[in-house]
């Protein structure tokens, strides 16, 4: 493959793409949302949707980063996991963090739905940062997962990431 195409994927591509292929691992039809829609948040969003999920939800400050289903949390009075969770009848399935921002990332946690609800952190926050949340949100079987580098091997994986990047 052409150096200058793929030398991207090496980073921030694959990490997003496994974060949510890997990791995060959407059923079919499944709700997503990505918090963070920079490199990583649509390489995460695109991994969601060739994993098979049906909706996937965008979460950034900037609108302009994505054209589909998309919530600014400027826009509203209330946390956005609030906002999610009414817009997916109880909350999302799995949730991709791709900002380091703690606050999204409890946000991210807090918003997969109750039961079987699944969050991925992948941004890397400030050595400081506490993550915060009620001890509930353990209790009702949502599930807190962290990767680095989309849990991708990348000696034996990378080559199949450029493959799918080839064939478009």
């Amino acid at each position: 493959a052409p150096l200058d195409k793929v030398c991207v994927l090496s980073c921030g591509i694959s990490t997003g793409l496994g974060a949510s292929i890997n990791v995060a691992k959407p059923p079919k039809g499944s709700t997503v949302a990505v918090f963070g829609l920079g490199a990583v948040g649509l390489a995460a969003a695109e991994g969601a949707r060739i994993a098979g999920a049906s909706r996937i939800i965008g979460v950034d400050l900037n609108p302009s980063r994505f054209e589909e289903e998309f919530v600014n949390p400027k826009d509203h009075n209330k946390p956005v996991q609030e906002v999610l969770a009414e817009m997916t009848n109880g909350g999302v399935d799995r949730s991709v963090e791709c900002t380091g921002n703690i606050n999204a990332m409890i946000q991210a946690f807090e918003c997969v739905h109750d039961g079987w609800g699944v969050a991925v952190l992948v941004g890397v926050p400030h050595k400081d940062a506490e993550f915060k949340t009620h001890p509930m949100n353990f209790l009702n079987e949502r599930t807190l997962k962290g990767t680095f580098f989309g849990n991708y091997k990348p000696r034996t994986d990378l080559p199949n990431v450029v493959e799918l990047y080839m064939k478009k």
